[in-house]
């Protein structure tokens, strides 16, 4: 190795070192030690002069070198770098100017046309065709993405490497056909493995989603059955609602009737004027209670179907009142028959729905009448009391149970006993 090949060695370092952006992830000190091992393979494997050899020895290690001052026309910066250099190590003018074409060779978009021109060419682009492919060219588009140059997806970028690889790439020298094509060739086909996978996994979820978005929309069974799941479920709740309310009712009722017959009803023949408030009250309490009953009161259907109803879809086979006398077999049967019937399943549960508001509605309005017959009762009740004691001049205390009170009084026995008299 000659003295200014060491010299341009230790200059490229120390300028990558100290100018070079960091993100500057692939065109750096690893891509230019590349190039300069391939251009010395090339080298070693081809007829060529010791003076040319340096030639692509010095333009493999200053071809990058405008990276530290621009990204476009970098080449045109990496002339002007390797020439102020070479000028500085007293370097022949004719090896200056093969050096700077040599570095010009290596813009992607021209041909080279001189064969060093070709060689620094091939190891430029010598990662094609290297097992360090795949590494080297993730490494370039995360360059491309960090610095806002370019950002591609996985998939993008595989499909950008297959066209680079096909149509704007090809070696130039014998060395590079017969060494690095095979192995270009072989990431290619990994490239081209690779989006097969990636296309068929994406038409395989294009599928699904195009099949799931036609299920939603052709055949929404899925929301068809939620929806009667919900409305037949608050439909329920709202019976057992109705069902609590009329038992509060009841019991309330059932409350207020005995104690009124418990102490009331006995006041009555010494205190007449008594008689229509407490009327009042026990009817308003009795109707209340009547019309808690009703509300309540199952009502039982005739419990039977013939084969004609399951036929023409007429019995509601959801409802226990509709088959509650048929045998099992027969049951059983008709059930077969309404499941083999999409159609009839979803009447059947329409149905249901249907009867099942019709009893809510009929259930709520007996207690909405309850509770007003309730509310009216006890308010008319209480100002009958009212008005009945005011009246005749008595005190609630007249009507209240009476409370038995003890006296209890000292008799002497003897001197030396006392009793307690009651």
């Amino acid at each position: 190795m000659s003295k200014l090949i060491e010299n341009a060695e230790k200059f490229v370092f120390d300028l990558f070192k100290n100018e070079l952006d960091q993100t500057f992830i692939y065109h750096n000190q690893t891509h230019t030690d590349r190039v300069l091992k391939s251009v010395r393979e090339i080298i070693e494997n081809t007829e060529i002069s010791k003076k040319d050899a340096e030639i692509l020895e010095l333009a493999a290690l200053l071809h990058d070198t405008g990276y530290t001052k621009t990204r476009d026309g970098h080449e045109e910066e990496s002339v002007k770098i390797a020439t102020t250099f070479l000028k500085k190590e007293d370097t022949e003018k004719d090896i200056i100017d093969a050096v700077s074409e040599c570095i010009m060779a290596t813009k992607f978009k021209d041909t080279p046309k001189t064969e060093l021109g070709k060689i620094i060419r091939d190891a430029d682009a010598s990662h094609f065709g290297k097992k360090y492919f795949a590494e080297a060219s993730e490494f370039l588009r995360k360059e491309l993405e960090i610095q806002g140059i370019a950002n591609y997806s996985p998939s993008e970028w595989v499909n950008e490497n297959i066209k680079v690889l096909t149509k704007k790439h090809e070696y130039y020298t014998d060395y590079a056909l017969k060494n690095w094509q095979s192995r270009k060739e072989k990431n290619l086909a990994k490239l081209i493995k690779t989006r097969k996978k990636r296309k068929k996994k994406l038409n395989t979820e294009e599928l699904k989603a195009k099949y799931k978005a036609q299920y939603k929309n052709e055949s929404p069974e899925r929301g068809i059955q939620t929806f009667y799941r919900v409305a037949l479920r608050n439909h329920i709740k709202l019976s057992d609602i109705a069902d609590t309310k009329a038992n509060i009712l009841l019991s309330v009722n059932a409350i207020i009737i005995s104690l009124v017959l418990a102490n009331l009803i006995s006041k009555l023949d010494t205190n007449p004027y008594l008689v229509y408030p407490t009327a009042i009250f026990t009817l308003s309490c009795v109707i209340s209670m009547v019309l808690s009953i009703i509300a309540t009161r199952p009502n039982i259907t005739s419990g039977e179907f013939t084969k004609e109803d399951v036929a023409n879809r007429k019995v509601n086979l959801t409802f226990f009142g509709n088959f509650h006398k048929m045998e099992l077999s027969e049951f059983e049967w008709a059930i077969g028959e309404l499941l083999k019937d999409k159609d009839y399943v979803y009447k059947s549960l329409t149905k249901d729905l249907y009867f099942l508001g019709k009893v809510l509605e009929r259930k709520y309005r007996i207690l909405r009448i309850t509770y007003t017959i309730f509310m009216i009762g006890m308010i008319v009740s209480v100002l009958a009391f009212g008005y009945a004691l005011k009246s005749n001049g008595a005190e609630i205390e007249d009507v209240l149970p009476e409370t038995q009170s003890t006296s209890f009084n000292y008799v002497d026995v003897d001197k030396n006993t006392t009793a307690f008299k009651l």
